[in-house]
């Protein structure tokens, strides 16, 4: 869906400057994005690299075992369906942690990861576990204790104070991983609800 409404505004663009014979404007827009695409991504490496070797110095010192340690019981009680010592839970809790730290490039091979073993343990391949639905909830909303790639961006673009987004920021995933945890307790409530009164 998301390819068709992309298309459907490069098309539009495209049609509406060449209606106000502006189609000069079209060529230069592309140009300095891809020029502006590359420098972004070019600058976001560095941070990207800095924060993946604070995670590693944090897994090497075992900070991040005992974040683990904290998050443990909390991934329990949103998957009661994973076993403890499955390594589905393990990818769960790591997914967990790199979003913590707002790197989401990090996070998406321990979800993709996480995704593939919850898949074993589903026992109807061709439909979602409540497991996965909460996984992917958790992600959309991402709870960030610092949003480093945010960050990354304001200093390329010169902000004043780049780091003053971490507040609100924080602020605002709470409220979201709020909202995506009660709303997934309830759709899983209303689903066992409705399956429990199909086979009575």
């Amino acid at each position: 869906m998301i390819n068709y409404i992309w298309v459907f505004m490069i098309v539009s663009g495209i049609i509406a400057a060449v209606l106000q014979g502006k189609i000069d404007l079209v060529t230069s827009a592309a140009l300095t994005g891809a020029k502006d695409a590359v420098a972004v991504c070019i600058g976001l490496i560095s941070i990207l690299v800095f924060w993946l070797g604070m995670m590693k110095i944090a897994e090497d010192s075992g900070l991040l075992k005992k974040l683990t340690k904290i998050l443990r019981p909390i991934a329990k009680l949103l998957f009661p369906s994973v076993p403890e010592n499955h390594p589905a839970m393990g990818y769960i809790l790591s997914n967990m942690s790199a979003n913590l730290f707002g790197l989401g490039n990090a996070a998406t091979p321990m979800g993709i990861k996480a995704m593939e073993e919850l898949q074993k343990l589903n026992p109807e391949p061709h439909k979602a576990t409540p497991a996965m639905c909460t996984l992917l909830a958790l992600n959309t909303s991402g709870l960030t204790l610092i949003p480093a790639t945010m960050i990354g961006i304001r200093m390329k673009y010169d902000s004043a104070n780049p780091t003053e987004i971490i507040g609100p920021t924080l602020l605002a995933t709470i409220v979201a991983t709020g909202g995506a945890v009660l709303l997934d307790r309830y759709y899983r409530h209303r689903h066992f609800r409705g399956l429990n009164t199909y086979k009575k």
